[in-house]
């Protein structure tokens, strides 16, 4: 380090001679206030440019000193490392040998142990095989002994077939008649007491059946009827407007019919004035728009002001209040009948049943009532009741749309509900309550007995001449239509027909078959409430005369 110093300072003189410079003043002459020595200021600053270039030196020196030291602690540290992984991995390389060895030792006595068993097995199955074949051997023996006596019973077989062909031969010598002949007239005999014994059993069957069918019916509808109570019919919606006077007849009518005219041709029905004292009859085949009519007409004599404008204004406020009464009507319906989640145009179709009659019966009463009763009757068998109920409640909603739409209203009323996304269940009994299609559950035969029970029950309807006597003559045409039938006779007021049938063509068993056909065709082909009763008399008489 001093040496170093040294040099510096001499490269500083030699440098100022080398530039004509004045050497600088040392220390002693600054001093003592002379000029020729070397000045203080050039030797600090050298002296500091020493100062650092010699601590510089000594860091790097250090530096480097403990670089080295660093290394040669690295190496011996990856030395160590080196030397403990391959004495950690000739551990495991013995580990792994000496586990090797215990698999392999284990293996073999796996090995050893399936080779005894596989001996045992092959010693047991070669056992099995020799008792296999003494078996075999006894029982082809047995075979053998067979075979002996079967060939003995084929002998006694043929012995037995020639004696009994003698034998037959002999009888048929005996009784003058063959075996096909003899066969016939047996045959014919069991066949005649089997008839008659089939047709007791069938008619004693029968008795019994609907016997114990008739007691359990009658106790579900009179438990039915009993819970559904219901007024009897005692007036149809009427078409008759009454009058104050005979005066307002001419009112209505108008100058030369203008008011008449204006009338039916704005509310689409036909004004009948006759001689009827102070009333004049409304006609039209929509009773909706019937009773728009009926009300509009009394609000138009109320009022006194009747003239084609007047009218046409009264028509279009009563069309909207009969459509709010409608739709009104139906959830009143849906509502006493227990029926929730059904489509509003449903609803307000249901509704337009309030102005439709069958028979004297209104339609909307009878199928809320008939909803009622197909509920009872549901639970009592165990159906589902709520599919029952809105079936029974839906089944003649086509009554509301068949004076408009073609075809029958069931099969309207049934694509009308599954249009507006009635359950398919419910659709099939709309569609199939008159039989038009296959019953698909319980619940349609439920919501048709209901119904026949609803339009049947006393004081439900009311039928006209006409059809009670077309419906006598139908009874007495399908049942003289049948081959056999000596004469026939509908009784009690259509609700039995009786049929007397010759009795060498019909026997006991065919007159069974005869009322059951005859009762299938009258279900297929009538329409009818209640039930009807189907009897077959046969007589035989047997007359002698004494001489």
């Amino acid at each position: 380090m001093i040496t170093i110093w040294k040099g510096i300072l001499n490269g500083s003189m030699n440098l100022y001679r080398s530039q004509g410079l004045p050497r600088p003043m040392t220390v002693a002459a600054a001093q003592s206030g002379g000029s020729g020595g070397t000045p203080i200021l050039v030797i600090i600053i050298l002296s500091a440019i020493v100062i650092v270039a010699g601590v510089a030196l000594s860091v790097f020196l250090l530096t480097r000193m403990l670089n080295n030291r660093f290394i040669r602690e690295q190496q011996l540290d990856a030395e160590n490392i080196i030397l403990v992984a391959k004495q950690r991995a000739q551990q495991i390389e013995t580990e792994a040998m000496d586990k090797a060895l215990k698999t392999l030792n284990e293996g073999e006595e796996e090995l050893q142990k399936r080779r005894n068993e596989l001996t045992r097995e092959s010693d047991r199955v070669q056992k099995r095989r020799n008792e296999l074949d003494i078996r075999a051997e006894k029982i082809e023996q047995r075979e053998n002994a067979l075979s002996k006596r079967q060939s003995n019973l084929d002998k006694r077989s043929n012995e037995i077939d020639r004696m009994a062909s003698k034998q037959l031969d002999e009888l048929q010598r005996v009784a003058s008649m063959t075996v096909e002949e003899a066969k016939a007239e047996l045959m014919a005999a069991v066949e005649k007491d089997s008839r008659s014994e089939m047709a007791r059993i069938i008619r004693q069957v029968e008795q019994e059946a609907r016997s114990e069918g008739e007691k359990k019916a009658r106790e579900i509808i009179v438990t039915a009827i009993q819970r559904v109570a219901s007024d009897q019919v005692a007036e149809v919606t009427t078409s008759i407007v009454n009058l104050p006077g005979e005066e307002m007849k001419g009112r209505i009518v108008g100058r030369n019919g203008r008011n008449i005219r204006a009338f039916e041709q704005a509310a689409g029905v036909d004004v009948i004035v006759d001689d009827t004292p102070e009333a004049v009859m409304i006609s039209c085949f929509d009773p909706v728009r019937r009773e728009i009519a009926k009300r509009s007409l009394d609000r138009l004599i109320l009022d006194g002001r009747i003239h084609p404008a007047n009218i046409e204004k009264i028509l279009r406020e009563e069309e909207k209040e009969v459509q709010k009464v409608i739709i009104e009507a139906g959830e009143e319906a849906a509502f006493d009948a227990g029926v929730v989640g059904l489509h509003p145009e449903i609803i307000k179709v249901l509704g337009r049943l309030k102005y439709r009659t069958s028979f004297g019966q209104n339609q909307l009463a009878h199928a809320v009532e008939t909803a009622k009763l197909a509920s009872v009757i549901a639970a009592e068998l165990g159906a589902d009741i709520e599919t029952a109920r809105k079936g029974a409640l839906l089944h003649d909603i086509g009554k509301a749309m068949d004076h408009n739409t073609e075809g029958t209203h069931a099969k309207i009323g049934a694509d009308f509900c599954k249009r507006y996304g009635t359950n398919a269940k419910v659709v099939n009994i709309i569609e199939s309550h008159h039989h038009e299609s296959d019953q698909e559950s319980i619940e349609a035969v439920v919501v048709e007995a209901a119904d026949a029970i609803s339009g049947a029950r006393p004081g439900a309807r009311r039928e006209d001449l006409e059809f009670y006597i077309k419906r006598l003559r139908t009874l007495e045409e399908i049942a003289n239509s049948y081959k056999g039938v000596e004469n026939s006779f509908a009784i009690q007021a259509g609700r039995e027909v009786r049929i007397i049938v010759t009795p060498e063509e019909i026997d006991d068993l065919a007159a069974t078959y005869m009322a059951r056909d005859i009762a299938h065709q009258i279900e297929e082909t009538m329409q009818y409430p209640g039930q009807i009763k189907v009897t077959v008399i046969r007589e035989s008489r047997a007359i002698e005369y004494a001489k």
